[in-house]
């Protein structure tokens, strides 16, 4: 005896129903692949169980590249099947609400250049005069905002510039100063006054001491002033 076909409906065992799920979704994942193989076809398939487990397919695993181009197919079809008459009158009444108000944006973007003014009224000409009055105002007043703003800038600019100058101003002289005070000591080192202490603390080898003649003497003082420091000999000389 062949194999009788299976009735469908829901199988009441619940054993049996999900042995009967298990199998058909294993042949159904099959499938689903064995075609996509074959017939070069882009297939998604998503399975959820009776207790909301998901089973899904996708060829490549490309799940969301298949999904976003179903969403595609389904709003284009949507928007054919929804081109009825009433529909695209609602979009010509559309339109023309549009094409009249870019219309007359133009029209009042030539008023406030000053073209096409002949169609005007008197009153329309004041209402244009008063808009530009109030326009006018408004960039001046943002004008002068502008370069407050900018002459406060600068002026605070100044402010550090100076200050920075004075800061480098200090600097320099202290160390000219440090400079002025390492060349005092290193001339004191290279040369000791121990010569004028020698010769204070021994008077009598200045007086005991004879020379012969005025040039004796005058080199005498000059090799003495040689070992002096210079603001000695400005004390001596004057």
């Amino acid at each position: 005896m062949g194999r009788g076909r299976v009735q469908l409906k829901r199988i009441e065992n619940k054993i049996n129903r999900q042995v009967t799920f298990s199998k058909r979704r294993s042949g159904l994942l099959k499938k689903a692949h064995e075609i996509s193989v074959l017939c070069d076809a882009e297939v998604a398939l998503i399975i959820f169980s009776a207790k909301g487990k998901l089973y899904e397919y996708a060829t490549d695993s490309c799940m969301e590249k298949i999904l976003e181009r179903y969403e595609r197919y389904c709003y284009a079809e949507k928007a054919l099947t929804s081109s009825e008459p009433e529909f695209q009158g609602n979009w010509y009444q559309e339109y023309a609400k549009l094409k009249a108000k870019i219309e007359a944006l133009h029209k009042s973007q030539r008023h406030l250049m000053g073209e096409q003014l002949d169609s005007l009224s008197l009153k329309e000409l004041q209402q244009l005069e008063h808009q530009l009055d109030t326009s006018l105002k408004q960039i001046r007043s943002r004008k002068h905002k502008v370069m407050l703003d900018s002459i406060t800038e600068l002026q605070r600019k100044v402010k550090q510039l100076q200050e920075q100058n004075k800061g480098l101003e200090k600097e320099l002289m202290e160390k000219q100063k440090l400079k002025v005070v390492a060349q005092q000591a290193q001339w004191e080192q290279q040369n000791p006054p121990s010569s004028f202490l020698v010769a204070e603390s021994h008077p009598t080898l200045c007086i005991g001491t004879s020379y012969h003649g005025e040039g004796d003497a005058q080199a005498h003082v000059r090799n003495s002033s040689s070992l002096l420091p210079p603001w000695m000999h400005r004390h001596l000389n004057g």
